[in-house]
């Protein structure tokens, strides 16, 4: 029996699965070729394909149900200011003697630099010391407690730390009787939330307590509650992201507020004026406080893949899903994608910061780059760059808000529900839009970018979850 002879084709294009190196060779002899970017489910890791194997399987229809659930929350949540108040009096098991930082729980000894400096410049604003010097004792010593403000149902920014006395936002979420709180935010320049902790970052935190806070209790208390997410909504459709570029959320948010301001008659009133006028980023904090007060309610459903906790104090990174009796750790990254003042680079920057990660879980931040032209100019420099940023969360994402909408994408929904499942199985975390800090030398903010999490620590929550479901 003889065989027929088979021609080879004379012209070939190529799809390529696996290692980038043989499309390379393949375009190097000018034939077309598609690179297909695949990866081993959870790196191979036998354990953790396992837990994937059950956690879409068996355990699949109790996941999938919880995790619907979750996104119906996150999408359908109405967080509102109701109030601006001292924070000793509203924030739960904030006492006397006591700060709450950025991120996990950490030691000041363990502490980075610029959180170790806003640490001691709220220990001054508070009275708890009468020099930066004599904080930095106490600090040291224990004298002063430490607890992260994600204990006590508050976010702060950055390297924030606040005490007692200074002023909150109060944000309830109407359908789920929960609130949560996050500081005024302290705007640019020589700040504590930016690692200073100078004269000026200290008159800046007093700004707050004496003026903003007591002016803003009683504009809020005048107007009446307000839909945050409908003001962020617009924003992201006038080139927000909601996390490192707020000028159109900030500026909706004070056309709110301006008529009572003006009605306040009170001689304090132009040192807020001047203060908010120059404050692009004073939305920040109160979208934050939304955020968590929609995480937390999703956070009560059991048995979800879903995150509802991101924080970092530029030492470590934490994640949680619903259910989990405590959150899982990770070195805090490098901000890997960032666009710096000019002298500054990498080498300068702090690790990744702040709880304002929460934003990225409710379709805020990274998940809404696509929309935003200033956010583009950190991500490679194009509204493309900008597109494919949210794309990499869409990812990773099990559903898509119906209150942000992207209008470069066809107002297609920002992505929310960062699916544990989905991270490990791909590899691929959530991409964060963050200020950058300087790592040492106290001058502040060196620039901003986009830091992606760490993957472990959604690997641990991931075996948590099958542990705990298979319990």
């Amino acid at each position: 029996m003889t065989s027929t002879p088979r021609e080879l084709p004379g012209d070939v294009a190529v799809i390529n699965v696996g290692l980038d190196v043989f499309a390379e060779a393949v375009a190097a002899q000018g034939r077309p070729v598609v690179k297909v970017d695949w990866r081993i489910p959870g790196g191979g890791d036998e354990d953790v394909v396992a837990a994937l194997r059950r956690l879409y399987g068996p355990l699949g229809g109790r996941v999938d149900a919880a995790n619907a659930e979750v996104l119906r929350r996150l999408d359908e949540s109405v967080p509102e200011l109701v109030a601006v108040e001292r924070a000793g009096d509203v924030v739960p098991g904030l006492e006397e003697g006591m700060l709450l930082h950025c991120g996990p729980a950490i030691s000041y000894a363990d502490a980075c630099d610029p959180l170790q400096r806003s640490m001691r410049a709220a220990a001054v604003a508070e009275g708890y010391a009468s020099t930066v010097g004599d904080a930095h004792q106490r600090l040291a010593a224990g004298e002063i407690r430490l607890e992260p403000a994600t204990a006590h149902r508050t976010v702060v920014p950055m390297v924030s730390a606040i005490g007692p006395t200074e002023p909150v936002f109060v944000v309830e979420n109407r359908p789920g009787g929960n609130r949560a709180f996050a500081p005024l935010n302290q705007g640019p320049g020589e700040t504590a939330w930016y690692g200073r902790d100078t004269d000026a970052a200290v008159e800046r935190l007093e700004l707050l307590r004496n003026v903003a806070g007591p002016l803003l209790h009683e504009v809020v208390g005048r107007h009446g509650p307000f839909d945050v997410f409908g003001l962020a909504a617009q924003g992201v459709q006038m080139g927000d992201d909601v996390h490192i570029r707020n000028q159109a959320s900030s500026n909706l948010l004070l056309r709110t507020l301006l008529p009572e301001l003006m009605a306040l008659d009170d001689p304090r009133r132009e040192a807020l004026a001047l203060f908010l006028s120059a404050n692009y980023l004073f939305f920040l904090n109160l979208a934050m406080a939304a955020a968590r007060a929609t995480a937390d309610w999703a956070a009560t459903v059991e048995d979800s893949s879903i995150v509802v906790s991101m924080c970092r104090n530029g030492t470590s990174y934490e994640v949680r899903l619903t259910g989990s009796l405590g959150g899982h750790l990770a070195p805090a990254p490098a901000v890997g994608q960032g666009l710096y003042y000019a002298g500054y680079g990498p080498e300068d920057s702090a690790p990744d910061v702040g709880d304002s990660a929460v934003l990225e879980l409710v379709g805020l931040g990274g998940a809404a780059a696509g929309g935003s032209p200033s956010v583009a100019a950190f991500v490679g420099g194009t509204m493309a760059d900008a597109r494919r940023t949210t794309e990499e969360v869409d990812r990773i994402c099990a559903g898509r808000s119906t209150r942000f909408r992207l209008a470069v994408l066809d107002s297609r929904g920002t992505p929310i529900g960062v699916d544990a499942r989905r991270v490990v199985e791909l590899g691929a975390t959530p991409k964060v839009t963050t200020g950058i800090l300087h790592a040492s030398s106290g001058i502040g903010q060196v620039g901003a970018g986009v830091a992606a999490a760490p993957l472990a620590c959604f690997v641990e929550a991931l075996l948590d979850l099958d542990r705990r479901l298979r319990a």
